[in-house]
Order: structure tokens, then C-alpha cells, then sequence
């Protein structure tokens, strides 16, 4: 286990899931990520929801050895991190021969369309090998490109705005491999393409 990973468990900064909170309100919440967040600790959980602050910079906990450390364990184990819920949904999935479901949302900037690529990339470290296999994976990850350069653009608020919702259907066999994958698209902002507001941009693939 990382000397990081090690440092954090033994010294949390506030607290992981909101449920142990004292008081359950606006004001103890909002206090509780304010504080995790200055000690970068932008994953908090509330039961089996995480809440992730998007931190505008590159931290150092999507390393191959903070994955495969939380690949496996029980969510609660380690501290809060999208690479929990992933490794809770991959297991149950391979485990329990059932399909599973992660919702993201959140508002424009929150890291979305990153989440997705982190779930991905998980997802693709801790499968099998193989030829036929590492194909799949590759067009899985490479397809986030391609979408995003049709349906992102700059907005005033974020740079690489996802202007359309989408759901992705990740297809796997009974060893817990990617055999395929569907994206369906919806509520794509066709407007942007003949009008954009002052200080925005068209889609990316018009650049």
C-alpha cells in the first residue's frame, strides 16, 4: 500500500461519509467538503453516492497502484474514491452475474465527462488480456475522443463543455471481459451550430 494512501487512512480529514454526521444539514455538509477539499480529499461519500469536487488541477490518485489498490476491496476499506464505486460495480457484475448501472451527473464543469474516462480506464486495467480483448478496450477509450470533439465546446464556464447528455452501454462476457459497447447521444445542443453566446465557441470539430 502507497505511503500516501497509508497517511490518509490514518489521519482522515473530516469526515468520509456524511451519513456519520452529527447534524445532517446544508450548513454541516457544505463545511465537511470545504474541508476535505483543502486537504484534497475531493471524493466524499453519503452512503452509497460519491460527491466529487472538481479540484481544476492534476492529483496525484489515478496512479496503476491507486487503482489496483482499490480494485477488490470493500468500498469502505480505503478512502473515498470513484475507483471504489467502479471496483463495487465491475465486482458484482463478474461476481453476482448481474448488470450494473453508474449514474453521473452533475452541473457543467463538475467533471462528468471525466468521471466517465476514469470509470473507463478502470474498468480496462483490472479486465482480461488478450488480443480480441485489448482491441475492445482500445475502441472504448479512443471513442471518448471522437465524441467529444462532435458534441464539446467551450462555454464561459468550462473550456470542454459536454453540450449533450449520453448513455453508454459497456458489454461484457461471463469472465468479466469487454466484448463490445454502445453509446447512445441525446439532447445534443444542435442550436450552438449556427449560434453560439458571446465569448462561447462552436463544437470542437469545427476547429
Amino acid at each position: 500500500m502507497s505511503v500516501g494512501l497509508i497517511n490518509r487512512m490514518r489521519k482522515p480529514t473530516g469526515v468520509n461519509d456524511m451519513v456519520l454526521l452529527e447534524e445532517v444539514s446544508e450548513n454541516e455538509i457544505v463545511s465537511n467538503l470545504i474541508e476535505r477539499f483543502h486537504s484534497d480529499e475531493i471524493y466524499t461519500y453519503i452512503g452509497n453516492v460519491v460527491i466529487s469536487v472538481n479540484p481544476y488541477r492534476m492529483l496525484n490518485i489515478y496512479t496503476s497502484e491507486m487503482l489496483l489498490e482499490y480494485y477488490g476491496r470493500n468500498r469502505f476499506e480505503l478512502p473515498p474514491h470513484i475507483y471504489a464505486i467502479s471496483s463495487d460495480a465491475y465486482r458484482s457484475m463478474v461476481d453476482n452475474n448481474k448488470d450494473q448501472c453508474i449514474l453521473i451527473t452533475g452541473e457543467s464543469g463538475a467533471g462528468k465527462t471525466q468521471a466517465s474516462k476514469i470509470i473507463m480506464q478502470f474498468v480496462a486495467t483490472v479486465c482480461g488480456k488478450g488480443e480480441d480483448v485489448d482491441k475492445v478496450k482500445d475502441q472504448l477509450l479512443k471513442c471518448n475522443p471522437v465524441l467529444e470533439a462532435f458534441g464539446n465546446a467551450k462555454t464561459n464556464r468550462n473550456d470542454n463543455s459536454s453540450r449533450f447528455g449520453k448513455y453508454m452501454d459497456m458489454q461484457f462476457n461471463y469472465n468479466g471481459d469487454p466484448i463490445g459497447g454502445v453509446v447512445t447521444e441525446y439532447l445534443l445542443e444542435k442550436s450552438r451550430v449556427v449560434h453560439q453566446a458571446s465569448g462561447e465557441r462552436n463544437f470542437h470539430i469545427f476547429y
